[in-house]
């Protein structure tokens, strides 16, 4: 007997997929085709609206690992940035739907996106002040079991505050290489003047490509290895 699909959740939408994704308004974020000036809004539209989603997503974890940092799980948190940080390399790799938009088109729909900047987007934001909460809470977590930073390199697999710290650096990493993919389609789409030129935007966007959020992390890494008495390994 063929099984009864009729929706049971609340909400609108024809079917329990529709009422739970919440399609409808989902699909409705998109200017219509009459609202459009360009074809190609709809592909900028959707590729940086999914960014949104996957960073508020990674804020989403990057939040609940530094509760987790903050009540002594560090291989729970170091599980949570993992998911951030391939939330950030998904937002990486679809921006290689720009391949598809010259930069004729985008100036053609420009005058669509008004005073527009990526640099006001939400998700962004919340993802910088979770970062920020991180790296406060794990330098509590190093000082309150007195370690100190450096001697954190090289790493020590079999412990969990070793392996937050790197997974810590690799989050640091691929926000680095987003940012990096980010100024290139700034220039090649964008038509923005390379990074040094007066009032253009690639200069901003170049200069943050070597942000960190854990710089004692990275210092850390060019320093070297000490031995118990504190003297350096040859």
């Amino acid at each position: 007997m063929k099984r009864d699909q009729s929706p049971v959740l609340p909400g609108s939408g024809a079917t329990d997929y529709a009422r739970y994704m919440r399609t409808d308004a989902l699909l409705d974020l998109q200017r219509s085709p009459a609202e459009m000036i360009h074809r190609d809004e709809l592909l900028f539209q959707v590729v940086h609206q999914s960014a949104e989603l996957w960073l508020k997503l990674a804020a989403a974890e990057l939040t609940e690992a530094t509760a987790r940092v903050g009540a002594g799980d560090p291989a729970v948190a170091e599980a949570l940035l993992a998911r951030a940080t391939l939330a950030v390399r998904l937002i990486t790799d679809q921006l290689e739907m720009f391949r598809h938009l010259s930069p004729v088109d985008f100036q053609a729909m420009q005058p669509a996106l008004g005073n527009g900047s990526g640099a006001e987007s939400p998700g962004w934001r919340q993802v910088q002040a979770a970062s920020r909460q991180l790296g406060r809470a794990f330098a509590d977590c190093l000082a309150d079991r007195g370690i100190p930073a450096t001697a954190l390199c090289p790493a020590d697999p079999a412990d969990p505050v070793h392996r937050l710290a790197e997974a810590m650096v690799e989050w640091d990493e691929r926000v680095s290489l987003w940012r990096t993919r980010h100024y290139q389609v700034a220039l090649r789409v964008g038509g923005h003047a390379p990074a040094g030129t007066p009032g253009s935007p690639a200069t901003m966007l170049a200069k943050l490509v070597g942000h960190r959020f854990f710089p004692d992390l990275w210092q850390a890494r060019l320093q070297p290895a000490a031995d118990d008495s504190g003297a350096a390994k040859p």
